[in-house]
This record gives structure tokens, C-alpha cells and sequence, in this order.
């Protein structure tokens, strides 16, 4: 079965376009180190009534939206080859300097997922 990185991440609306720039050179990266897919999606249908919403859980700030992202490997053991060799490719450490990212990286939520039901 797959295994599954997965993100939440509070993005301020007026930096969506420089964290797109950033999520393509990121997930350009990923896949040519071997990541299956690479996804990243913007809050759309955020103001539900039922259980706990994405902005609620997130603690948003006025202005701030949720970002959803999630990349699919083979394998956990597939996933932390390709992370390694991600982490130490020269265009990740040029892309990730601190103060310069278009999000709060402290309250990023972050979590590996096996995948038990696949159809």
C-alpha cells in the first residue's frame, strides 16, 4: 500500500501566489527524487456547521486561509529515501530560508500516513 506525507498549513491570502511559486519548486523536487504525487490545495468550503472546521482547528488569523497538502510514495521505507535526498538537495536549503517562507512554519501540522483503505 502506499504511504502518505500529509500537511495542514495557514497561508495569509495576500502570500497564496508566492507559496505557490514555493509548493512547485518543492514538489518538482519531490518528484524527481521519486515521489509518486504531489498535491497542494487551497481552503475553498471552509464555513461548515458540523464537527470541528479546518479554520477553527488552525486557530486562522483574519486574512489567513488553510492549505491541505498531502505527497504519496510507495512505502514508508520508499518515503524516507526520497525526504533524505529531498532535505539534501541544494534547491530545498535555497528555498526554505528562515523568515522568508509565505507561512507560519510553527504552526504547520505535519503527520506520515499509511493507507489502509485504497479504492
Amino acid at each position: 500500500m502506499p504511504y502518505i506525507d500529509g500537511f495542514l498549513l495557514p497561508v495569509p491570502r495576500k502570500k497564496l501566489d508566492a507559496y505557490r511559486r514555493m509548493s512547485r519548486k518543492g514538489g518538482k523536487i519531490w518528484r524527481e527524487h521519486g515521489a509518486l504525487e504531489y498535491r497542494e490545495c487551497v481552503g475553498d468550503d471552509l464555513k461548515i456547521k458540523m464537527a470541528l472546521p479546518f479554520p477553527r482547528m488552525m486557530k486562522l488569523k483574519p486574512g489567513e486561509t488553510v492549505v491541505f497538502s498531502w505527497i504519496v510514495y510507495k512505502s514508508r521505507k520508499h518515503r524516507d529515501s526520497v525526504n533524505a535526498k529531498v532535505m539534501a538537495d541544494p534547491r530545498m536549503k535555497k528555498a526554505c530560508k528562515p523568515g522568508e517562507m509565505p507561512f507560519d512554519f510553527n504552526r504547520m501540522c505535519f503527520g506520515g500516513f499509511e493507507v489502509f483503505v485504497d479504492m
